[in-house]
Parts: C-alpha cells; sequence; structure tokens
C-alpha cells in the first residue's frame, strides 16, 4: 500500500501480530464504569519522532520495538487480546494472546525534509497514522492497541500509537510506552508492574446522580457546521507570551496575589478563540468540557501501575455572548473553580456513582462544546528511549475520534526549538473555514497586554 503526498511516499508492508514473549493468563477481564462510557470508545493515537542516533545505526527500530512489545505484552497481556462488547451492554477485554495488530513500514524522505513534524501542518501525521488498517477482527471485535514504525531514508523512525481509549488513559498509555523502553534497553522487567483492578473504580447504583448539564443545554450552532471539510493544526506558545497573559489577567481581576495556572489561562483563550471562529449565535450556550485527572484526588489511592480510565469531567457553561463580552480573567475564574470542585473526592466518586446508574450523554459531537485535554505532564517526550534517545517531538495524529470535533488538546513543546522552551503547543480541529479566524484571536490575544 502506498499514500502519496506530492513526493511523498509511505510503502506500508503487511499487518504481523505480536504475541506476548510466554504463556500469558486467558480469560475474560472486566473495565471500569470510566472505561465503559461510550464516548471513551475511540482510537486515540500519539505520534513519536526519532532521530537518527549514532549508537544505534546498525539496528532496526522495527525489529528492537517488535522484540520489546512482545516482552512487554507478557505483563501488559489484556492489550495482547481482543475488546468484547457483552449482552448486557459491557465491554471486556477477552485475553486470548492473539497478539497487537503491528505495521513497519518506510517513507522516501529524510525527516528533516517534514521538519519532523513539529510545524502547524501537523495533516502530515495521517500519512503515519493507523486509520488505515482495519482495528477490528472479522467479528467486530476490537484490538486495544496498534502500533506502526516508519522508518526514513535518514535512519530516524516514525513510532505511531494508537489505543483504545476505553481500556487506557494517556497516562496509563505512557506507562506501557515507558515498560517497553525499558525492555528495550536491555532491563529484565519493567519497573512499573501494570495492575489491572478495575473493580475500583466501578460506581454503585445511587438515588442522587449529578444531573447532567447537557441534558438542558439549549447549544449555540455555527454557520459552518456540518461539514466534512476539517482542519488540523499546532500551534506554539513560548512562555513569555504565556507570563504576559497571566500578568494580564490578574491585573485585570484585581488579585494579583494568587497567580493564574498556564492551563487556566490557555482553556479560556482556547474556548472564546474557538467560539468567535465558529460565529456561534449570541443567545446559545456554549461549553468547555475539562478533562480531569482523578488519580492524585482519590482518597482510596490507585495503585502506582493501574492503567486504566482515572479521569472525570468538569464543565463550565456559558452563553456565546457571556464568553465573548466577559473579561476574560472571569472566564479564567470559571474554570478555576470547576477544576477544583472536580478534585475532590466526593466529585470524583459520585460521578463514577452517576455513571454506573444511568447512561450520561457527554453529547460531545456538538458544535459548541469545547473538550480540552492536558497533555503537557503524561511524560512522552522523556523516558521513551527504544535506543535512539528520547523523542524530538510527540503531537496527536489528526482523525475522527470518535466523533469529538471539538477536542483540543494542549501539548508539551518539542525538544527541537529552543525558543518555546517552557512554552507550550495547542492543538485544535475546526472546520476549515474557521480555522484562520482562531489562528488571529490566539495571536490577538498573546501580541497585547490587555485583554
Amino acid at each position: 500500500m502506498a499514500n502519496k503526498n506530492a513526493t511523498l511516499s509511505v510503502e506500508n508492508k503487511e499487518i504481523i501480530f505480536i504475541k506476548p514473549s510466554k504463556p500469558t493468563p486467558t480469560t475474560i477481564l472486566s473495565l471500569s464504569s470510566i472505561d465503559n462510557v461510550p464516548e471513551n470508545n475511540f482510537l486515540s493515537q500519539s505520534l513519536h519522532v526519532y532521530q537518527n542516533s549514532l549508537n544505534s545505526t546498525k539496528l532496526d527500530p522495527a525489529n528492537v520495538i517488535k522484540e520489546a512489545l512482545s516482552k512487554a505484552l507478557f505483563y501488559y497481556y489484556p492489550l495482547a487480546g481482543k475488546l468484547v462488547r457483552h449482552a448486557d451492554g459491557k465491554l471486556r477485554i477477552n485475553c486470548n494472546s492473539e497478539g497487537v495488530p503491528f505495521i513497519e513500514a518506510v517513507c522516501n524522505c529524510d525527516l528533516s525534509s517534514l521538519h519532523y513534524l513539529d510545524g502547524n501542518d501537523v495533516e502530515m501525521g495521517k500519512h503515519f497514522g493507523v486509520d488505515d488498517f482495519p482495528s477490528q477482527d472479522e467479528f467486530g471485535n476490537q484490538y486495544p492497541l496498534l502500533l506502526k514504525v516508519t522508518k526514513f531514508l535518514c535512519g530516524g523512525f516514525i513510532f505511531v500509537v494508537g489505543w483504545s481509549h476505553a481500556v487506557c488513559d494517556g497516562t496509563g498509555i505512557s506507562q506501557f510506552l515507558r515498560a517497553v523502553a525499558e525492555l528495550a534497553s536491555g532491563k529484565t522487567e519493567p519497573t512499573v508492574k501494570p495492575v489491572w483492578e478495575r473493580e475500583r473504580l466501578v460506581g454503585t447504583i445511587t438515588s442522587q446522580p449529578m444531573e447532567n448539564p447537557l441534558d438542558k443545554a439549549s447549544f449555540a450552532v455555527s454557520p459552518f457546521l456540518p461539514t466534512s471539510e476539517f482542519s488540523h493544526e499546532c500551534s506554539k506558545m513560548d512562555s513569555e507570551s504565556i507570563t504576559r497573559l497571566k500578568m494580564s489577567f490578574m491585573k485585570e481581576s484585581d488579585d494579583e496575589h494568587k497567580g493564574f495556572t498556564t492551563f487556566e489561562t490557555l482553556a479560556a483563550c482556547i474556548w472564546r478563540s474557538r467560539n468567535r471562529a465558529l460565529k456561534l449565535n449570541d443567545d446559545g450556550e456554549t461549553m468547555l468540557v475539562i478533562i480531569v485527572g482523578a488519580r492524585p484526588h482519590l482518597m482510596d489511592h490507585l495503585p502506582g501501575g493501574y492503567y486504566g480510565n482515572a479521569i472525570v469531567v468538569a464543565f463550565v457553561m456559558l452563553t456565546v455572548r457571556e464568553l465573548n463580552e466577559r473579561p476574560l480573567s472571569e472566564v479564567v475564574k470559571l474554570i478555576r473553580e470547576s477544576i477544583k470542585a472536580a478534585f475532590s473526592n466526593d466529585y470524583i466518586r459520585n460521578s463514577i456513582d452517576t455513571l454506573e446508574t444511568k447512561a450520561v450523554n457527554l453529547n460531545y459531537e456538538s458544535h459548541a462544546i469545547t473538550v480540552l485535554t492536558d497533555w503537557r505532564h503524561l511524560g512522552l517526550l522523556e523516558n521513551v528511549d527504544f535506543g535512539w534517545k528520547e523523542p524530538v517531538n510527540t503531537i496527536l495524529v489528526p482523525s475522527d475520534l470518535g466523533g469529538i470535533t471539538g477536542l483540543c488538546a494542549i501539548l508539551p513543546p518539542s525538544n527541537l526549538d529552543p525558543s518555546v522552551s517552557g512554552g507550550a503547543r495547542v492543538y485544535v480541529s475546526l472546520p476549515r473555514a474557521a480555522m484562520p479566524k482562531f489562528k488571529e484571536e490566539m495571536k490577538a490575544l498573546t501580541t497585547i497586554q490587555n485583554v
């Protein structure tokens, strides 16, 4: 199979299946209430760029990763099984050791000619993803994990990890990748042993489930939607620009003694810029959905090796007019309050109980919903060294993401551009016609002192 973009050609070899290196249990494992949220059942893809290393010029990255993957699957054997939906509607893992689909490919250029995928043109990442390969078997059972290694003429490579978000969250897949890297480096076992124990995050039926703010919302609409023409971009923000924004918001709020975090600051900017770019009607409602990590905030702490979903969602809802006209410092405060509430053990446990009690329609396909996640602290640019040093860049692969059209992500800066050290990158998906306005809004925010 060949994919071509101008002179770019990617030749894919046949899919092979990597099985655990030693026998593993044959069993069926249940998932948690969070894992079983329908909106989590999509294939997430991360792309990792590795430069050629003088110490590894005689090694084949695909072979190194395949061998280490096989060893890691002995510990993470559920990932070598199948994700099956049972008669009760719940997803479970059929641990059968059939293996992980693995694709090897060759590209006809140097990574430097693609700027190591560190530019705004993240669409290029589609050529190295796993969307063109089956994510399920002939019976409709899903593979929890798919991997692809694309080798370049320069000796560098791109490693793409596609995983079912119903099985692992970002923290969980990062833990798995570090295990593969450790085994590739010669260790006999991973430092952190995986823990399944999904029953820890299974809720109980409650007579007082949490209200779903989406149930009563009257969402705004955009003249650009529906459409099949989407654009994905990843823009850089240096630390000085972020600091100026924080200081401006603090001054505006007359609260110069209590600083704002980078996430709170960027969340407000992204939400308003995206809404303005979509030209949502003023009297409609718009919502920011924040993916919040629950691990540090549970009173009954999860084991260190737990790699399932441990996330809840926080909500902020305003009318489009309010979001456009309120000082952004007020929006930042609303975001802070929402996150603070979601950090409580009661909120987390009530969220999980609610998921077990009733179907929760998160309605992520609504165009007035911005879903924001933070990848800066997942460690995807550190401690994932297969023998070619750590990756110089990590991004999301542009894809459908289960119909979550409003997904945005805050990513760490790459290791290639010193000018954005300490800064961040903003990944966003928008209708192609709306992207220029989004970029204009974000640029305006980062170049003026008062907003």
